[in-house]
């Protein structure tokens, strides 16, 4: 058994956190799925600006859909989601076979929503309608102004993959919103089976401490803190109030970890996937870092479902003066800042290149 079937053995699902086009003409997204056990797959616009922007792959359709004159926005989003119904299609075996748990794509409502709740309720529905496929999700970042829109758009149906988490509270509050969605299903009668993932951001956290602690402490933080939630998570599922979801048919929130690659070169290119094996969880990374832990990842002992040493070692963070809450609402705040720059970056890419390829033409 190769490493990665190890992990899904474990009960660890694995997806691409990439998309471009060229994975999809020449076989080789299939070729993770068969090789790989890669059972899903997210993107962003920081993703979409790479695909789009550094190759010729979507020229022939942009030239041909800005003849049609969409606006840049609504052109992007025909192009992404064109990739996506491709991507949801390979995974679709997958998802009928786990019932909707596993199986899925994600697609992210303009990062300009971020802190704007009915925009990003009707951009979900949108988004939903306009992809056509049972098992792709929205994106709503977890934002205070994002909960509400989480909470909406699960009781409206629409799955949700709650991006930008990074601490355990702001998991929690995920978690409560997508609960507060379907328990309202249930009291209207509606089928409460709508699926969500809670995305927990990783790796970020120690970019941001790397200065400020001493070299035995880099690369542990981001560790401590999804340790930390891991163990909120599996209260969660333990909780009675879930309980009574489940026995009316409700699929649980699961947990996904993200932003895996490392960014440290001194740290291994596997230690966000060595050490967040975790049964019940999703780990959603770079196709660098896949291939890296095919090549010669190795598998220890699962997250322990307390959460283990977490609380001492933010302790330790702590007691470099590192505040840990203040420092996950800025990482959200940053996140969201870098998605938008990216999104504005991807639409004037696509502008340029649709008026250099209509002069071209």
């Amino acid at each position: 058994m190769n490493r990665t079937r190890e992990l899904q053995a474990l009960g660890q699902s694995l997806w691409l956190d990439s998309i471009k086009r060229e994975i999809l003409d020449d076989g080789t997204l299939k070729r993770y799925i068969d090789d790989y056990s890669i059972t899903g797959l997210t993107s962003n616009p920081t993703i979409f600006d790479e695909a789009i922007g550094n190759g010729i792959a979507y020229d022939d359709e942009i030239r041909a859909k800005s003849r049609a004159g969409p606006r840049i926005e609504t052109l992007f989003v025909e192009l992404a989601l064109e990739d996506l119904r491709r991507a949801a299609d390979l995974f679709r075996p997958t998802f009928d076979a786990t019932d909707g748990i596993d199986g899925w794509v994600s697609m992210e409502v303009s990062p300009l929503l971020a802190y704007d709740t009915r925009a990003s309720i009707e951009a979900a529905a949108r988004i939903h309608a306009q992809a056509n496929r049972p098992n792709l999700y929205v994106k709503i970042p977890g934002t205070p102004e994002g909960l509400p829109a989480i909470e909406e758009s699960i009781f409206a149906g629409v799955p949700i993959n709650v991006t930008l988490l990074f601490s355990r509270d702001q998991y929690v509050a995920a978690s409560q919103a997508f609960l507060r969605g379907i328990e309202r299903r249930i009291a209207a009668g509606r089928d409460p089976k709508v699926s969500s993932v809670a995305s927990l951001f990783v790796s970020r956290w120690d970019k941001a401490v790397s200065d400020k602690v001493p070299a035995e402490l880099h690369n542990r933080l981001g560790i401590a803190v999804a340790r930390q939630t891991y163990r909120a998570y599996r209260e969660t599922l333990a909780s009675s109030r879930w309980e009574k979801l489940a026995q009316a048919g409700a699929h649980p929130q699961r947990l996904l970890w993200a932003s895996t690659g490392t960014k440290d070169p001194n740290a291994s290119d596997t230690l966000y996937i060595e050490a967040l094996a975790a049964a019940d969880t999703i780990n959603t990374m770079p196709e660098k870092t896949l291939l890296a832990f095919a090549d010669h990842g190795k598998i220890g002992n699962l997250l322990p479902a307390d959460g283990g040493d977490a609380e001492s070692e933010i302790g330790r963070f702590r007691g470099f003066g590192i505040d840990i809450e203040a420092l996950a609402v800025q990482l959200q705040q940053d996140g969201a800042e870098q998605f938008e720059k990216s999104w504005n970056d991807l639409m004037r890419r696509i502008a340029e290149k649709s008026n250099a390829l209509a002069t071209a033409a």
